[in-house]
């Protein structure tokens, strides 16, 4: 198979590509066309198709379709134009080469999560914990997911790997800054993104889900551990609201969709975590495939025009 990040200008492909998004537009003459965003494993690539008339069978987004083309660029960045197009048939396929998944080891990161909630002290903390990922389907789902339609950790596994790094950088601070108090600060680095389980669709959609749409991770989660707090005896009312706060404040601020500012300590470390991993892997993935030390234009997320450092 001929991988999307394998692709180059002047390179002619005929392939099985998922078709992630389809729109029809026009052009400033008025003829139509499609623009699409086709997806593998390894990424995506901004596809058009100018000429509707000849070779192009019926299609739908969501579609594994077979493509013929070639790839030029524009603005910077590869585009495929495709002549010919027909949906790809059963055995022509495999799609486990159109999900995007972590590098990393799904059942080593999960293990390695597992091991945090396993040291957790407090025993209402612990119990809330197991109560998610001690449950064999929730796990399943939590590691499968993404932490992101696109933007940051937008693959299988993603959710699973941004949570353990947040949760390692809270066990960091909780270490070195006294203040802080490791079990609420733990938990709520554990629990802080398991809104997305039901904000985000399963792959190979992960879209945003009605419920995404209309309430957002943030809220879900938090209704997610309200329900499961209401099962266990005597939970103490103060830290289920601390805890909750640290959930609905660990955006940092009202514009980035979190209902409250930090007003905990516990609060601004996970915020800081949270951002600090999630630009960090943003980084990651914009510098992906970079060499050298070109620069990569104006970034609306880090208001700057970015590039890579120079190795000497």
């Amino acid at each position: 198979m001929r991988y999307i990040n394998e692709l180059r200008e002047g390179d002619n492909v005929s392939e099985v590509y998922l078709c992630k998004v389809k729109n029809i537009a026009k052009t400033k003459a008025g003829k139509t066309y499609y623009s699409m965003i086709l997806q593998d494993k390894t990424g995506v690539i901004d596809t058009k198709i100018w000429d509707l008339n000849n070779g192009i069978e019926n299609f739908e987004q969501m579609d594994y379709i077979r493509v013929e083309g070639n790839v030029t660029s524009f603005q910077g960045s590869p585009q495929l134009n495709v002549r010919r197009l027909r949906k790809a048939r059963e055995g022509e396929f495999a799609m486990e080469d159109y999900i995007p998944c972590s590098s990393k080891s799904i059942d080593g990161m999960f293990k390695e999560l597992s091991s945090y909630v396993n040291h957790v002290q407090n025993i209402y903390l612990r119990q809330l914990l197991v109560a998610f990922f001690g449950d064999k389907e929730f796990a399943a789902k939590f590691k499968a997911h993404s932490a992101a339609k696109t933007v940051h950790h937008g693959f299988s596994g993603g959710l699973l790997e941004h949570t353990l790094s947040v949760t390692r950088m809270c066990d960091y601070f909780a270490t070195s800054y006294s203040i802080l108090n490791r079990d609420l600060l733990l938990s709520s680095a554990i629990l802080h993104d398991i809104g997305k389980v039901k904000e985000l669709s399963d792959f190979p959609d992960n879209d945003y889900t009605d419920e995404g749409q209309l309430i957002g991770h943030i809220v879900i989660g938090v209704e997610m551990i309200d329900d499961a707090i209401r099962s266990i005896p005597d939970f103490p009312v103060k830290l289920a609201h601390e805890l909750k706060h640290c959930i609905v404040a660990h955006h940092g601020e009202l514009e980035y969709g979190s209902p409250k500012k930090p007003a905990l300590a516990e609060a601004v470390a996970l915020n800081m975590a949270d951002s600090t991993d999630a630009k960090l892997q943003t980084l990651t993935e914009l510098f992906k495939g970079k060499t050298g030390t070109e620069w990569l234009g104006y970034n609306r997320l880090f208001e700057s025009n970015l590039r890579r450092a120079s190795e000497d």
